[in-house]
């Protein structure tokens, strides 16, 4: 086995019950002529006090020099717990035990390629892989809505969702290196600033990020227009009541409120403070020189939908010190470079904190003390009524959106769900079912080990099961595998 200073040791394990061993350490070798003499000491040993076979007279067996071969070589770790993964999820019953989209999924997980490249991947990984026909032939199954439906009703089945179900949802836009528009990819809004076309998807998950429903919508639609299609396809397939949606401002416009009410929804969304609230200022006056604590909280009632048919909701302001620190550190930095532009000693640039009016510049402070006075606040605001929902479960509730935008991480850059290798609509539906159903397993794997899946991946799969002829007779050989990861392995492969 590699050492730390990148040696050779020689080791005798003598036996390996329990995980523990009984092992001798023989020496570390740092050439091969030293290896080979430290293999012959360690035979020498493990046959001391034995009798020696005379094998004078015997003609050796042509070729007996040669290196015995490999018949078979695989990961056995990695591709073990993913598959043991993979059957726990149900999406062995869910695809009718469909070989092809095990395949393309394992090797998403294992290295995230080309349909192509991953025939390559399953090969190298120890798997049979199906010919590039077969692939072809069966990615349009994938983009069925019989298809999706099976794999999305396992997923919400393992997050096992109660009568009250408390959902996570977000949109993102993944981009085409394609010039033109088609109707599906179409150049829009794109928060990494890209003018290609590219298609929007939104993803529902549960409070741990755990995907629930993947949907894709035109790249020219507008964010807050996708949420309301995801959410009633996944109220349609599974009967879940007394939904809470949990999302950021920008997903829930007032006609998205309206709508989630009157599907007998509620919503929890979070907002940045434009002016300065009633309520706070109230208080202030009501408690001159006291000053704002960390975690502090006002409620106050809001009514939102035109007159006739107003809407009662509820809007909690927290004040947060970490958060006020962040920005005033913003607020210096955009003042500094206001004050720099105004003096005429750099080029004018776009700065909230700067008045150009002609030929003059000046620092808008009215501006400035309105930013750092609103510093360290946010709002949360809720349909849900005080005595079922408070201001801790509110603010708890939205602050669990991360797992959402790392579920889109994990898609985007884990499993490179950015399909570049297509171009018709069926394909691409397709190719995010499968980043779908790779997502699930990660964010399994990773809540059962605690370990990234990128860190499992790339750690489980150097130990790999190999299968030797020696003389007609088949022997089977494995990498010892370290402590930490067979603990891993088997938090994932106790799970049933």
């Amino acid at each position: 086995m590699k050492t730390a200073s990148g040696a050779r040791a020689v080791q005798i394990v003598y036996s390996n019950r329990a995980g523990k061993r009984d092992l001798e350490h023989v020496g570390s070798a740092h050439t091969d002529a030293d290896l080979a003499a430290l293999k012959a000491a360690a035979w020498q040993r493990i046959a001391a006090g034995q009798p020696e076979l005379d094998l004078r007279g015997v003609e050796p067996r042509p070729g007996s020099g040669t290196p015995l071969p490999i018949t078979s070589s695989r990961m056995g770790a990695l591709l073990d717990a993913l598959t043991h993964a993979y059957r726990v999820l149900g999406f062995e019953d869910a695809t009718g035990r469909d070989d092809v989209f095990r395949g393309l999924v394992l090797a998403r997980l294992i290295e995230p390629t080309s349909k192509l490249d991953s025939i390559r991947v399953l090969d190298e990984a120890g798997l049979a892989s199906p010919s590039y026909r077969t692939i072809s032939r069966a990615l349009p199954r994938y983009a069925t809505d019989a298809f999706r439906t099976k794999l999305a009703a396992a997923c919400a089945q393992r997050a096992a969702l109660g009568p009250a179900a408390l959902v996570l949802y977000d949109a993102s836009t993944l981009y085409f290196e394609a010039h033109e528009g088609d109707g599906f990819r179409e150049p829009g809004y794109s928060k990494e600033r890209r003018l290609e076309p590219q298609i929007t998807i939104g993803l529902l998950t549960d409070t741990a990020g755990f995907p629930l429903q993947l949907h894709a919508f035109e790249g020219n639609k507008a964010e807050t227009k996708t949420m309301l299609p995801v959410i009633e396809r996944f109220l349609t397939d599974h009967p879940v009541k007394d939904v809470t949606v949990v999302a950021d401002a920008e997903m829930l416009s007032h006609e998205n409120r309206k709508k989630i009410v009157d599907a007998g929804l509620s919503y929890i969304i979070g907002q940045k403070v434009p002016e300065m609230p009633y309520v706070i200022t109230q208080w202030k006056k009501d408690h001159p020189g006291t000053p704002v604590q960390d975690g502090q909280v006002w409620a106050t009632p809001t009514y939102t939908g035109p007159a006739g048919d107003r809407r009662e909701a509820r809007i909690y302001y927290q004040y947060r010190a970490a958060r006020a620190r962040r920005t005033l550190h913003g607020i210096d930095e955009q003042v500094r470079k206001a004050e720099t532009i105004a003096a005429g000693r750099a080029q004018v640039k776009r700065n909230r904190f700067l008045t150009l009016t002609d030929e003059h510049r000046e620092v808008n402070r009215e501006l400035e003390q309105k930013a750092r006075d609103l510093a360290g606040l946010k709002a949360y605001i809720t349909s849900l009524p005080p005595d079922t929902a408070d201001a801790e479960f509110v603010i708890a509730a939205y602050h669990q959106l991360w797992h959402v935008e790392k579920s889109f991480r994990m898609s985007k850059h884990d499993l490179a769900a950015r399909p570049i290798y297509h171009r018709l609509r069926e394909s691409i539906d397709a190719h995010l079912t499968i980043v779908f159903a790779a997502l699930a397993i990660a964010r399994h794997i990773e809540a059962t080990t605690g370990w990234s899946i990128k860190k499992f991946v790339t750690t489980a799969r150097r130990y790999r099961h190999i299968t030797i002829n020696a003389n007609g007779h088949e022997l089977t050989a494995a990498d010892p595998i370290p402590d930490d990861l067979t603990t891993a392995i088997s938090a994932i492969t106790d799970r049933h």
